[in-house]
């Protein structure tokens, strides 16, 4: 082969069209080894989603990080191509990417199983905020699913909204509670998850640069491809619903902006921070007087709480996921900063660390409490763009959270994108999704090396933001001409 041609094979590789198919070549290669190394049922794989021997699994999670490398890299670099003003077709490198992903197993979490039990668990009659996936025997429906909980989530209620539960009752009563059609109900939900994300973040345009960068950031991320598509979590649908709402509310049609939005805290609760956001829209729309501010303040939180009292009452499920909003707060997770340094105080300072700790956690709650109504103030005043805004509030929220998980991220990452992917705290998200992809492995375990890949992904991350700045990148106040007059559209 002469140097021409490898010169001409090489350009290709790092093109737009050669990223689109080494993306998917990587996304192939995940599910493929996630057949052996994923998160494998317990019982009732049908042969299928089946333990495969010690050495096949080494194989398959080798395979699967490889993939996931491939897919990062072509991930990057597709992105760079956009900032540089490139002109592609993100939509289908969206799907090609997708697709392999469809008919793997659980991924890197094994939520989706007590998402199944807790749908059996409405099923069956039982209390999903007063028990765990525990309390369902051999032969309730979902057995098989609740066998395969991870640890400390078989006894743990849900956390969970009657939406989300009421959606997971009707995916195990249409197959049974048999583990392998329920998760792909549920992957099913994931897709229209993404979908509603896709129609949310191209309706907002992405700011700067455009919607092929937005949907690169927000959709084609791996963070949210593993995640949401292969380990269907269901922040996926709350951050669709939630973005969906202030889609419309920026459009003028704030009301259901806000049923939207009220679905999605009836998924997970974070999705409250919209509504403040959207009572920035709406005081400002009203005119930004005293008659528009507490219209804004009132209004749509009223709304928002008549929908969460109507789905709890339709899906028939109880109050009592105003009780459970804290539980997963109990479980330690090392990504929690606030849960670290807590920790390590109460070690330093006592002999019981957990009362210290749990001061800690909720002094970081504040804090977000703060940041989120600093930021709230500048949307109104016209200085920053309340989408925008919301964003970073999602952020502040995640990152001072007393237990925090990879896909949390995900949260504000997907509504800073839909309107200032091109901002330098866009480029931050994007070095901190391509590093939390390797936290987790493809069992859903947290194995050390996972850091460590992770750290260095980080520390080269934030070389290339030095050396690069992307082309024409905008200002992280992008988008205050929304601000200033938010929803000019119409309805």
């Amino acid at each position: 082969m002469s140097l021409l041609q490898r010169g001409e094979e090489a350009k290709w590789v790092f093109s737009a069209s050669g990223c689109r198919w080494l993306g998917a070549a990587g996304s192939l290669a995940v599910a493929v080894g996630g057949w052996a190394a994923g998160t494998l049922p317990v019982r009732g794989g049908w042969g299928l989603w089946e333990p495969r021997g010690s050495s096949l699994t080494v194989a398959g999670a080798v395979l699967a990080y490889l993939g996931l490398t491939l897919l990062v890299a072509a991930w990057w670099r597709y992105g760079v191509l956009l900032a540089r003003g490139v002109r592609e077709r993100v939509i289908a490198t969206l799907a090609l990417w997708t697709v392999p992903l469809l008919l793997a197993p659980p991924l890197y979490s094994a939520d989706v199983y007590s998402y199944v039990a807790q749908g059996a668990m409405v099923l069956e009659g039982h209390d999903v905020y007063g028990g765990g996936p525990s309390v369902l025997g051999p032969g309730d429906l979902g057995a098989d699913a609740a066998a395969s909980v991870g640890g400390h989530w078989t006894d743990t209620p849900a956390p969970y909204g009657p939406v989300f539960l009421l959606l997971a009752e009707v995916v195990v009563k249409a197959t049974g509670g048999a583990v392998v059609p329920a998760v792909l109900g549920m992957r099913l939900i994931a897709l229209g998850a993404l979908a509603l994300i896709v129609r949310a973040v191209r309706g907002l345009g992405g700011g700067p640069g455009g919607r092929d960068g937005a949907l690169w950031l927000a959709a084609l991320n791996p963070l949210l491809l593993i995640h949401v598509v292969g380990g269907m979590h269901n922040d996926g649908l709350m951050i669709g619903l939630m973005l969906s709402g202030v889609l419309l509310a920026v459009r003028g049609r704030w009301v259901l902006g806000c049923v939207l939005v009220g679905l999605a805290m009836m998924v997970k609760s974070p999705a409250a921070v919209a509504l403040l956001f959207i009572g920035v829209l709406v005081a400002r729309r009203d005119g930004g007087g005293a008659r528009g501010v507490v219209k804004g303040l009132v209004l749509p939180g009223l709304v928002a709480a008549g929908v969460a009292v109507g789905a709890t009452l339709a899906a028939g499920t109880g109050f009592g996921w105003l009780r459970t909003q804290s539980v997963a707060g109990a479980i330690h997770t090392a990504l929690s900063v606030t849960s670290d340094l807590g920790l390590g105080l109460g070690l330093l300072v006592a002999d019981d660390p957990d009362p210290v700790k749990g001061v800690v956690q909720k002094l970081g709650l504040v804090v977000a409490v703060g940041v989120i109504l600093a930021l709230a103030w500048r949307s109104w005043r016209g200085v920053l763009d309340p989408v925008l805004g919301l964003g970073l509030s999602l952020v502040a929220l995640v990152a001072l959270s007393p237990m925090v998980q990879p896909w949390y991220l995900l949260w504000g990452t997907v509504v800073v994108a839909a309107v200032a992917w091109r901002s330098r705290v866009g480029q931050v998200l994007v070095v901190l999704s391509a590093a939390l992809v390797y936290e987790t492995a493809p069992s859903g375990r947290t194995p050390w090396y996972g850091f460590v890949v992770a750290g260095v992904v980080l520390a080269v991350g934030l070389v290339w933001m030095r050396r690069e700045r992307w082309p024409g990148a905008v200002p992280d106040d992008a988008g205050t001409a929304r601000g200033a007059d938010p929803v000019g559209r119409g309805a």
